[in-house]
């Protein structure tokens, strides 16, 4: 049986040219593959490494009740964490195990077979498990894309659990990561886990307090959301933290971590970038 893969971080936004222009003209993402589905559109874009981040947007009607509430609740920002898995019915069964059910159970499609953990069962973010039969949904690519930067490594996925040991078990047990590390100490409890396509996820126990009303990290220099700061939104187990990523060939100059700090802003992410 093929390991689970870490595939790609959604992120719902009414304003796509925000997602282009930073995941794609500044980070260099390459379109991957989209689509119409009921409700919504989405379209991913993938980097040198790690997995890809995939913007959805609603299209109106009734099917797009669930990421209508989501963005009037509580502005754009990260929905989901994918994973695609090899045998989704072995999945359920694990993840049952747990004692979590799981909700929109979809297996009529062979093509795409799919469930999704709620998250106050996931510690604070959405999770889908999808099984994946040929090729993905073709596209050409948004106009809007057609530029981009030099590339970059999507490096890391940073989110912010209660619970570190029950966070760790889910997605080690039911969803294949491989625990790289795992630290104690005062400051709160951290652990990583990797995938086979070189995602990346660190659990954390408490929110770093190192940044400045702008937003920069002193550690690294690097200038982020500073919605990066603010208390969990979804839930009460979790929160999405900084999406962390890195390039060679230079520094990211000031502008270019002003103009990443502004849209993602806009979109209700944070970004570490690193060179």
């Amino acid at each position: 049986m093929t390991k689970a893969v870490l595939d790609h971080v959604s992120i719902g936004t009414r304003v796509l040219a925000d997602g282009w222009e930073l995941f794609g003209g500044l980070l260099g993402g390459t379109w991957v593959s989209g689509g119409d589905s009921p409700g919504f559109w989405w379209g991913q874009v993938r980097f040198a490494t790690g997995p890809k981040i995939e913007l959805i947007t609603p299209t109106g009607g009734p099917d797009s009740a669930f990421l209508e509430r989501f963005l009037n609740f509580r502005g754009p920002g990260p929905h989901h964490l994918n994973f695609i898995v090899s045998d989704i019915e072995q999945t359920l069964r694990r993840i049952r195990a747990l004692d979590i059910e799981p909700v929109q159970v979809r297996l009529d499609d062979p093509r795409w077979k799919e469930a999704f953990l709620r998250s106050r069962d996931a510690f604070g973010i959405v999770i889908q498990v999808a099984e994946q039969s040929g090729p993905p949904q073709e596209l050409t690519a948004p106009a809007g894309l057609a530029l981009t930067g030099p590339p970059s490594a999507f490096t890391l996925v940073e989110h912010y659990v209660d619970d570190i040991g029950a966070a760790t078990q889910l997605f080690e047990s039911v969803l294949d990561g491989e625990v790289v590390s795992r630290a104690d100490s005062d400051a709160g409890s951290v652990a990583e886990l990797t995938w086979l396509n070189g995602a990346r996820l660190r659990l954390r126990t408490r929110r770093p307090g190192s940044r400045d009303e702008h937003g920069f990290s002193p550690d690294t220099g690097a200038q982020a959301s500073p919605r990066a700061s603010d208390g969990p939104r979804l839930g009460s187990t979790g929160a999405a933290g900084p999406l962390h990523f890195s390039r060679d060939g230079g520094p990211f100059s000031r502008d270019e971590l002003s103009r990443a700090a502004e849209k993602a802003r806009l979109l209700g992410v944070s970004v570490e970038l690193r060179s």
